[in-house]
Formats: structure tokens, C-alpha cells, sequence
């Protein structure tokens, strides 16, 4: 297995330049079919997502690699379940393209393992259609929901170099006040 360190745009020092530099790259897409190092991406983000129990999705930027794949969970995040406990709790999305939004947007506080200690409320659709590869190389078209549907969309944004950060209004934790307020007026 080879877990990958997440990459965050700050931690207690302050900015991460390094890291926040990979995160706010537009991603490239995977050739397909996939090859070795392709599938090897593929590979290391999953052993990355696989070993963690504080996140329902994860894209490739954040563990370095600027490739367009996702992945995410489909089962037991509903029912407080912290580990993934089968691959089939997961889905992993390579070259996503969202081709539809339906619906009007819902508001709702997300966080961001590469935004630690803070919330923002981003506006997002509440159906979505995509259209990727799976993990395997096979074509993909599928309608997503609600809180899966917001998932989708914040890990697709990674590929895109976007974050919540860039939506509005940050919620932090008044004790760490001082830190958040020097951090965001670099």
C-alpha cells in the first residue's frame, strides 16, 4: 500500500506554499486506455483514501498526483461508520465530467482535509450527471443525489483547482481566531 500524506493549504506555521501550488494546478486528464503509471495513480489514491477515517472523498491533487481522478464513498458514511470497510463502500471516478444540473442549489457546510479546522457553506446542485471512467478503465454515466451528489462536486472542483475556500464566508474555531485572521490577510 502506498498511503500518501494529504497536501493542505496551511498548518500551524502558516501557508504552505509548496503544497498550495499542486492543489490550485488544474489537473490533467488520464490517457486512456489507462497505462501503468495511469493505473498506478489510480492506485495510490484508493491505498490513500482506503487508510483514512475522516473523509468521504478524495481527489488525486490532494495527495500530490495533478491527474483528473476521484474517489469517494457510496456506503456507511450514513450511519457513522468511520472506516472504510470493503471496496465496494467506494466509487473512484477517473476524467469526470459533470453533464448535467438539475435541480435548485442547496447550501450546506462542507469542510476540506486540504482546508483544516474550517467550514464553508457552498451552494451546490442536488442532482448532477457525470460521465467518467471507472477504476478499471470502464465507461461511466451516472446520475448522483443529494449529499453524494455535493461530494462529487467538491472532489471534481479539486481536479480544477478550486477549494472551499474560494465560495464565501470561512467558519473557524474562535480558538484558533488569531491564527485564521493573519493566515487569510497574507
Amino acid at each position: 500500500m502506498s498511503t500518501k500524506r494529504v497536501l493542505a493549504l496551511w498548518d500551524e506555521a502558516g501557508l504552505n506554499a509548496r503544497d498550495t501550488s499542486v492543489l490550485r494546478k488544474k489537473s490533467a486528464e488520464l490517457p486512456v486506455p489507462l497505462d501503468k503509471e495511469g493505473r498506478e495513480a489510480v492506485q495510490a489514491l484508493v491505498d490513500s483514501f482506503m487508510e483514512r477515517d475522516d473523509a468521504v472523498g478524495l481527489a488525486a491533487p490532494q495527495i500530490g498526483i495533478n491527474k483528473r481522478i476521484i474517489v469517494f464513498r457510496v456506503k456507511g458514511f450514513e450511519d457513522g461508520q468511520k472506516k472504510i470497510k470493503d471496496i465496494d463502500d467506494i466509487e473512484v471516478l477517473i476524467n469526470p465530467r459533470i453533464t448535467q444540473e438539475r435541480g435548485e442549489k442547496v447550501i450546506g457546510a462542507e469542510g476540506c482535509l486540504s482546508c483544516p479546522d474550517v467550514q464553508v457553506e457552498v451552494s451546490r446542485f442536488p442532482e448532477i450527471k457525470v460521465r467518467a471512467l471507472d477504476a478499471k478503465g470502464g465507461k461511466v454515466n451516472k446520475k448522483y443525489l443529494d449529499y453524494i451528489a455535493r461530494v462529487v462536486q467538491h472532489e471534481i472542483d479539486h481536479l480544477d483547482g478550486k477549494l472551499i475556500v474560494d465560495y464565501g464566508d470561512i467558519y473557524y474555531p474562535k480558538s484558533k481566531q488569531l491564527f485564521f485572521e493573519k493566515l487569510f490577510k497574507e
